[in-house]
């Protein structure tokens, strides 16, 4: 009788285990829970095609979208790469560039995973990206890296981040043209 009485309590308790385990692997209809992990589309534009491509990601994701705003922002002029004394020009010819954004993130300390866009410049990130990983505490997430660009591979300019931030954990990196 105890042999029976303890069989029909471990056949329970398995039955138990295997219904929970069960509930974890059932999707949870859009509800976040602790489990889940959040990811974040921070990305610049200078003139929308990043932009889009954020929204893009954002909806394969189901991820929220932060734009890193200049505080002064992009002219036309201020983005012609021939004139060597335009705006972008002299940020990109300074490494130690730290263009000025409005606002910070304030909640990302929410996200488990970032995702970071922006048009390539002179084969690399923008430096105002730069400006904005400096701003936040992005340790313990996962960053990826995304791009739009008229011929440059995302490749270096995911390097040079990977390089100048080895603190971070760096994930995937995606070149995002229609």
């Amino acid at each position: 009788m105890k042999k029976l009485a303890l069989f029909t309590v471990a056949v329970t308790l398995m039955l138990v285990g295997c219904a929970q385990k069960n509930n974890q692997n059932t999707p949870n209809q859009g509800k976040e829970t602790p489990e889940m992990k959040k990811t974040l589309i921070v990305y610049f534009s200078a003139t929308g095609n990043t932009k889009a491509a954020a929204q893009k990601l954002a909806e394969e994701f189901s991820a929220d979208l932060y734009e890193i705003t200049p505080e002064q922002p992009y002219t036309a002029a201020d983005l012609d790469w021939r004139d060597k004394t335009s705006r972008s020009t002299i940020e990109m010819k300074d490494k130690s560039s730290r263009p000025a954004i409005k606002g910070r993130c304030e909640n990302i300390a929410d996200y488990d995973t970032v995702w970071i866009g922006f048009p390539i410049w002179w084969y690399t990130a923008p430096t105002i990206v730069n400006t904005f990983i400096e701003a936040h505490d992005l340790s313990g997430k996962l960053l990826n890296v995304f791009a739009t660009s008229g011929g440059s591979d995302v490749k270096d300019s995911y390097n040079d981040l990977k390089k100048a931030y080895p603190q971070y954990k760096w994930g995937e990196s995606r070149l995002m043209n229609d």
